[in-house]
Parts: structure tokens; C-alpha cells; sequence
């Protein structure tokens, strides 16, 4: 059985200069930190390091942010405002079987965006309307 021990003795006097500080970092700061993070192709380790903060902790503070418990977060999407224009008057509320829910009702569907103006009549197809859209997006 190995009894060696190696004892480092420091001098009172020099002991505050040994003894890491603790950081407090503000919660605008962590916020900062963890937004760096998100970026596409970001790694935390890597900002963790950068900030010389273990990245454990940067974890840490990721679940809170996205908890919405480190102040305010950037929101993940963003809404369009949307109007609705009546052209026709509304309808009365009519039961339906369920096999009338697998028929498309044919309407129109106009969308004004700043780069495109999308008008889309009849029975349009749920996943194209998706695709068009999210290629507008990009």
C-alpha cells in the first residue's frame, strides 16, 4: 500500500491569491452566452471555453433559457399577422358525417409576403402548401 502524499503548504498571506474567485455572470450575460450556442455550427464546449466557463455549467443555463427561465428568449418562430376578408357571408353551421371531413372544401387561400404574393384556389393539397411556403421562407 502506497502511503506518499503530496502536500502543497501555501502561506496565509498568499492563500487569497491561490483560492479561485467565483464569477457571478448577470442574467443578460448568461443569456448571451447561451444564444452563442445556438447558432448553427456552434459547439458548446468550444463557447464554454472562449468564456472560460465549464461547459457543464452552459448546459445548465441551455435548459433554463429554453425553459424561458433566464429571461427573455428569441422567439424560435415568428408569426405573420394574418387578415381575413369575408367576400361571401358566412354559413351556417351544418353537422357533418365524418366521411365529409376526407373531402377537401374548395376555397381561397391568398398570401402576401414582401419578396411573393401566393393565391391558391380550390382544393389545395395540404403538403404542397407546405413545401411552397417553407421554400419562400428559405
Amino acid at each position: 500500500m502506497d502511503t506518499f502524499q503530496q502536500v502543497s503548504v501555501v502561506p496565509k498571506d498568499r492563500e487569497a491569491l491561490v483560492a479561485p474567485q467565483r464569477q457571478r455572470r448577470s442574467i443578460a450575460e448568461k443569456r448571451r452566452i447561451v444564444e452563442e450556442t445556438l447558432v448553427e455550427g456552434a459547439s458548446v464546449a468550444r463557447v464554454a471555453r472562449v468564456h472560460g466557463i465549464n461547459a457543464n455549467q452552459v448546459f445548465g443555463w441551455c435548459r433554463l433559457y429554453l425553459g424561458g427561465r433566464l429571461g427573455d428568449r428569441k422567439p424560435a418562430m415568428k408569426l405573420l399577422p394574418v387578415r381575413v376578408s369575408e367576400s361571401l357571408p358566412t354559413p351556417l353551421p351544418v353537422e357533418r358525417s365524418s366521411a365529409d371531413f376526407s373531402k377537401p372544401q374548395p376555397g381561397t387561400i391568398h398570401i402576401e409576403l414582401r419578396q411573393a404574393q401566393v393565391h391558391i384556389e380550390g382544393n389545395a393539397d395540404p403538403a404542397l402548401v407546405r413545401v411552397l411556403l417553407e421554400c419562400l421562407r428559405a
